[in-house]
């Protein structure tokens, strides 16, 4: 079932280490089947040198195991509910890379402080609260996704146009509409949060970049008239 997308989680799963996004098992990544309405995502705690495409995890959105014979991520309800609050999501990444992890450990939302990030992100990225003692309690990975739509709604946010979130003392997720770009955004906001640290360090005053110069770096590559890369043929 969903072989070629267990195939595409697998190596996107590869991809965290050699990135540099993760060591050990410290990170996921799942993508979704709007067809069948099930998502794969990778099993929890396995060893990325014996881990093979076939271990891969398929779950309903209620976070049934449709297949598969390893427990899944124990970061499974938090992707569920991210996917059923927004249907144009198809694939999300959580690491415990080391820059986005310390601007998350900060508690600080991550400026757009210059056109790397404008290339990827449309504005600030979030950092969300702390979970409270009721949410962590009650369902804690499902209140986790719970809390990444809530700050996304309650900043009015676009989680297509900034694709990517902070937890609190935690760590970061992104997201995109395959597993390669959920990883690039991923490996992007990495690059940005290491970038903006220095910056600061440099210059405590260091400004956000105008936004002017945000929409023009952004919209050519995502707008309407983007017109950067090729034309697809």
């Amino acid at each position: 079932m969903l072989e070629a997308l267990k195939e595409a989680v697998f190596k996107a799963n590869l991809e965290l280490p050699e990135r540099g996004l993760i060591k050990y098992t410290w990170g996921n990544v799942s993508a979704f089947d709007p067809e069948s309405g099930y998502f794969v995502i990778k099993p929890s705690g396995v060893d990325y040198d014996t881990m093979t495409a076939d271990d891969m995890v398929v779950l309903d959105l209620d976070n049934n195991v449709i297949e598969g014979d390893l427990r899944p991520s124990s970061d499974t309800p938090t992707h569920a509910v991210i996917y059923k609050n927004y249907p144009d999501i198809r694939s999300i990444v959580h690491t415990h890379s080391p820059w986005a992890t310390i601007w998350a450990q900060a508690g600080l939302d991550v400026p757009a402080m210059g056109t790397t990030h404008a290339d990827t992100f449309y504005g600030t990225v979030p950092c969300a609260r702390f979970l409270t003692q009721e949410e962590i309690e009650t369902a804690y990975e499902h209140n986790t996704g719970e809390l990444i739509v809530n700050t996304f709604k309650e900043r009015n946010l676009d989680p297509m146009a900034i694709p990517a979130v902070l937890l609190h003392g935690h760590g970061p997720f992104t997201w995109g509409k395959t597993p390669d770009e959920a990883v690039m955004n991923s490996v992007v906001l990495e690059e940005v949060c290491r970038m903006n640290f220095y910056s600061r360090q440099l210059n405590i005053y260091a400004e956000p970049l105008p936004q002017a110069i945000l929409d023009v770096h952004y919209l050519r590559k995502h707008g309407k008239d983007a017109y950067y890369g090729q034309s697809k043929k």
